[in-house]
C-alpha cells in the first residue's frame, strides 16, 4: 500500500531533523517528564473515551509511533505532534518514550500542530479557526498562504474565520456539535450577539436544516421572505450557475430573462473578493 501524504507540505517539508538526541534510526528515547506541551498546540478538547482506549493500548503494547519534539531551554523538549500519546503515555506511567527531535520556529510549532490535528480532523471547527487567525495576526501570513500550509482551499479558510464573528452561545453550540458549520454562517447574518443567540434556541429547540436556518436569519434580519411560487427556471441557466460557483468557489446568483438579465457573485471578506478578481481578470 503506497505511504498516505500529508496534507499542505507535511512534517519533514517544514522542519529539519535535529542534531541532537537522535539515533541512526532518527528515534530516540527520552525521559516523558522533560517533554513540555506545545504552547501553539490548537486543539483544547479531547474525548475522554478514547484517550482511556489510548492509555490501554499503550500499557499493552507501549508508544508505537513516536512523538515529533522541538528542542528546548534546559535540555527540555518541546511536543510538535502527538499530544494524545504524549498524555496517554503519562496516564499509563511511563518513564521514557520513543521521539524524533526536529528543530522548529515558533510559527512552526503552531504550523505543524495544526497541519498533524487537520489532517487527523481532530480539531472542532472554532479551534481550528482560532489557528488560523493566529497564522494571519501574529505571522502575517494571507488566507492563500494559511490554505497552502494546511492543504485546503483559500475560501474554505476564510469560511473558517468567518466562524469567530459568531457570538459566544453560537460557538460554543458549534463545539458541542448542537448545530453545524452550515447553521453558525446563517445566523452570522443577524448583526447582533443577542439577535443571533434568539435565533440559535429556536433552531435548536425545532432542529431547523441549515436552510431553515437561513430563512429565518433573513427574517429576524428584516429581508422579505422569498416568494413560495416561482417561475420555472431554465435548467440551462441552473446549470451556469453551478458551473460559475465551482469555478468561483463562492455564491453566485444568475438572473436571466428575455431581453438579458443580472449576475451576482457574492463575497465575504476582501481576500475573497481579491481571489475573485483573480480568476476573473
Amino acid at each position: 500500500m503506497p505511504q498516505r501524504t500529508g496534507l499542505g507540505k507535511g512534517l519533514d517539508a517544514l522542519i529539519p531533523v535535529g542534531s541532537s538526541a537522535v539515533s541512526e534510526a532518527g528515534v530516540a528515547q527520552v525521559a516523558l517528564d522533560s517533554i513540555q506541551r506545545n504552547p501553539r498546540q490548537p486543539r483544547q478538547n479531547f474525548k475522554e473515551s478514547e484517550l482511556e482506549e489510548l492509555v490501554a493500548s499503550i500499557r499493552e503494547h507501549g508508544v508505537i509511533q513516536p512523538l515529533i519534539v522541538a528542542p528546548a531551554a534546559g535540555g527540555r523538549y518541546t511536543l510538535i505532534a502527538g499530544e494524545r500519546r504524549w498524555q496517554a503515555a503519562r496516564r499509563a506511567g511511563l518513564r521514557t518514550v520513543p521521539v524524533v527531535v526536529r528543530n522548529a520556529s515558533d510559527q512552526q510549532l503552531l504550523e505543524l500542530a495544526l497541519i498533524e490535528n487537520v489532517q487527523r480532523a481532530d480539531l472542532n471547527a472554532i479551534e481550528e479557526a482560532e489557528a488560523y487567525h493566529s497564522l494571519v495576526k501574529e505571522f502575517g501570513l494571507s488566507h492563500e498562504a494559511v490554505a497552502s500550509r494546511v492543504g485546503k482551499s483559500r475560501v474554505a479558510v476564510t469560511n473558517t474565520l468567518r466562524l469567530l464573528d459568531a457570538s459566544s452561545a453560537v460557538k460554543q453550540a458549534l463545539v458541542d456539535g448542537k448545530i453545524t458549520e452550515g447553521h453558525a454562517r446563517a445566523l452570522l447574518a443577524l448583526n447582533s450577539a443577542k439577535a443571533q443567540e434568539a435565533a440559535l434556541r429556536t433552531v435548536v429547540n425545532i432542529d431547523m436544516s441549515v436552510r431553515q436556518t437561513e430563512a429565518l436569519a433573513r427574517k429576524l434580519g428584516g429581508q422579505k421572505p422569498a416568494s413560495k411560487k416561482k417561475p420555472a427556471r431554465s435548467p440551462n441557466v441552473n446549470d451556469i450557475e453551478r458551473r460559475l460557483r465551482s469555478s468561483l468557489g463562492t455564491k453566485v446568483a444568475l438572473k436571466h430573462g428575455k431581453k438579458g438579465g443580472a449576475l451576482t457573485i457574492y463575497y465575504y471578506s476582501d481576500e475573497e473578493l481579491d481571489g475573485i478578481l483573480e480568476k476573473l481578470l
